[in-house]
């Protein structure tokens, strides 16, 4: 491993954790800007693709309302694997531990934990990493009513 490949795979686990961090602080502005202009994010429940986004401002928009009716939002990124095609592309798993808080219309907290697996494709543009492509597969999912 050359040091070029170092500062590549530092800099995909930088991407993927601000993806997190702007995610927890709502800052969907930021996080879209984490994508190449044409990229694209497919959902995935229960191994089938439930729906799928394309380009900033889609991604933009459905990331924003998302996380409108949640309180705290908590993503915790995990291992992350990376598999190099050229200098400018790659391949890459992460796992996120991801809980989601809100009040239902009872006035009661409900908290929502979900394993997430994201498969990514990653392009490197004018030296700056990108997500390309995003495969969020959500693996599992638990609720609780406090």
């Amino acid at each position: 491993m050359n040091t070029q490949e170092i500062a590549d795979r530092l800099a995909l686990k930088e991407l993927v954790d601000l993806f997190s961090n702007y995610s927890d602080t709502k800052e969907n502005d930021k996080q879209v800007q984490l994508f190449t202009p044409n990229g694209r994010v497919n959902i995935i429940n229960d191994g089938e693709v439930t729906f799928t986004l394309d380009g900033r401002e889609a991604i933009l928009n459905a990331f924003s309302s998302s996380m409108d009716d949640y309180s705290a939002v908590f993503h915790m990124s995990g291992q992350q694997t990376v598999s190099f095609k050229d200098a400018t592309h790659a391949d890459g798993i992460a796992y996120n531990y991801v809980t989601l808080v809100k009040t239902n219309g009872q006035g009661q907290a409900v908290t929502t934990n979900e394993g997430v697996r994201y498969q990514d494709q990653y392009e490197k543009i004018d030296g700056q990493w990108y997500i390309a492509e995003r495969n969020s597969n959500f693996i599992w999912h638990t609720e609780e009513v406090h």
